[in-house]
C-alpha cells in the first residue's frame, strides 16, 4: 500500500482543528450575533445620514437599540394659549411617524434650546369709545327741522309731557292725541298704520318721537325686533335703522323698556351714533339708574335730555295728579321738567283736567325739543 492510499484512509478526526473553548459558549455566540446586527444597522444609518446631508450619528448603547421611543401625547391648544409655532425650517426633522424606533432617528440631541411654552391671555379690552360721527350742523339737524314751534317767556319754568307706547291701542292713542297740547307723543315702530296715526297727531299740534324697543332686565317682552345685548353690532344697527325708517316727522328717540340694554355702553353706543348721524335728539327714559345714555350723548356732543318723573306707575287719576304736582315742583327747582306717561284711561283723564290749568299757575307747556334747545342742545 502506497503513501497516498494510506493518507486517504486516515481518520477524519485527525484533520479537524479543535475550536477554542470560548467560542463554544452559547452566550458568547448570542452576543456576537447581536453585535453583528447592530454593526450592520449602524452602517446603514451612517450611509443614509451621509447621503442626506444630516448630522453625524453617534452609536447608541446596545441595550437601547431595540427600545421604542414613547412620545408624550400632544397637548390641545386653548384660546388662552399663544399661536402655533412658526413653520419648520428645512434643517428641522419631521415629526416622528408612529412606530418609529430610536435606531431609525438620529441619536444626537438638537443643540437648540427647547422652546418655552407660555400661556398668553388676550389683552384686556379697552373701554368702548363712542363712534366719531359727523352730525348735520346747527339748524340743518333733523330734530330742529321737525320740532314743533314753541315760544318760552323768559323766567317761566317749562314742562314737557311725553306719552310713550303710542300706536298699539288705537282707541286710547286717538284719545290722547285729541287732548289740548302741545304734548310729545312717542310711537312704537311696530304699530299698524303708523305713518297715518303720527301725521294725524302732528296735525293736532303735538310733537312726535320714536319709541325704540330695547331689552329690559326683567321678564317682559319689549316687542318684535327689539335691541338686545346678545346681538352683534351689525344686527343692532340693522334693527335700529329699520325702526328709524318706520315713519318720519319725529324729533328724536327714547327707549321703550331697555333697562338692560341702556346699561350696556358697548351695545348702546352704535345706536346713539346712528341717531347723531341722522341729526336726532336722545331722550333717556331712565328706566334704570345705570343707563349709559346721557353719558354717551354728552361725549358725542349730541342733543339730549333725561326723564324726571313717571306719571302713571299707579293707574289711578289721583296717583297721576300727584305725579303731575311733583312735576311742577321739579320745574320750579331746575327751570324745566320732563314727565313720561302712557295712553291709559287714568292718565288721559288726569291730563284732561290738568292741562287747561297748568299755564295759569305760571308754567309753560312745551314740546320736548324746546327743553333740549334751551338746556341740552348739542347739535
Amino acid at each position: 500500500m502506497d503513501i497516498v492510499t494510506m493518507a486517504r484512509k486516515a481518520p477524519l478526526k485527525a484533520r479537524k482543528s479543535p475550536l477554542p473553548p470560548v467560542l463554544s459558549n452559547p452566550f458568547v455566540l448570542a452576543l456576537l450575533a447581536v453585535a453583528a446586527v447592530f454593526a450592520v444597522a449602524m452602517g446603514v444609518a451612517t450611509l443614509t445620514g451621509g447621503l442626506s446631508g444630516g448630522e453625524a450619528v453617534k452609536p447608541a448603547p446596545v441595550q437601547q437599540a431595540a427600545q421604542q421611543t414613547v412620545q408624550p401625547p400632544p397637548v390641545p391648544m386653548t384660546k388662552a394659549e399663544p399661536p402655533a409655532a412658526p413653520p419648520r425650517s428645512a434643517a428641522q426633522p419631521e415629526a416622528e411617524a408612529p412606530g418609529q424606533t430610536a435606531a431609525e432617528k438620529p441619536a444626537q440631541a438638537d443643540s437648540r434650546p427647547a422652546a418655552t411654552t407660555v400661556a398668553m391671555l388676550p389683552p384686556p379690552a379697552p373701554p368702548s369709545q363712542p363712534p366719531q360721527v359727523q352730525a348735520p350742523p346747527g339748524n340743518a339737524a333733523l330734530w330742529r327741522k321737525n320740532a314743533l314751534p314753541a315760544e318760552v317767556p323768559q323766567g317761566r319754568p317749562m314742562i314737557a309731557i311725553v306719552i310713550d307706547d303710542m300706536g298699539l291701542d288705537r282707541k286710547r292713542s286717538t284719545r290722547m292725541a285729541g287732548l289740548r297740547g302741545p304734548l310729545t307723543l312717542s310711537w312704537l315702530p311696530y304699530a299698524r298704520d303708523l305713518q297715518v296715526q303720527a301725521r294725524a297727531a302732528r296735525a293736532n299740534g303735538h310733537e312726535l318721537m320714536l319709541h325704540m324697543p330695547m331689552e329690559p332686565s326683567v321678564m317682559a317682552d319689549p316687542g318684535p325686533n327689539a335691541l338686545l345685548v346678545s346681538l352683534d353690532r351689525g344686527e343692532i344697527v340693522k334693527r335700529a335703522r329699520a325702526a328709524l325708517d318706520s315713519f318720519d316727522g319725529y324729533v328724536g328717540v327714547n327707549n321703550h323698556m331697555g333697562s338692560r340694554f341702556t346699561a350696556d355702553r358697548a351695545a348702546l353706543a352704535p345706536v346713539l351714533a346712528e341717531l347723531h348721524r341722522r341729526g336726532l335728539l336722545w331722550l333717556d327714559s331712565r328706566t334704570t339708574p345705570n343707563s349709559a345714555g346721557i353719558g354717551l350723548a354728552r361725549e358725542m356732543k349730541m342733543p339730549w335730555v333725561g326723564r324726571d318723573i313717571f306719571l302713571d306707575n299707579q293707574e289711578t287719576v289721583a296717583a297721576v295728579k300727584a305725579q303731575l304736582a311733583k312735576t311742577e315742583q321739579v320745574a320750579k327747582r331746575q327751570g324745566y321738567a320732563v314727565a313720561i306717561g302712557h295712553p291709559h284711561d287714568a292718565t288721559i283723564d288726569a291730563l284732561a283736567s290738568w292741562l287747561p290749568e297748568v299755564q295759569k299757575r305760571g308754567f309753560v307747556l312745551v314740546p320736548v325739543s324746546a327743553v333740549v334747545r334751551t338746556h341740552h342742545a348739542g347739535g
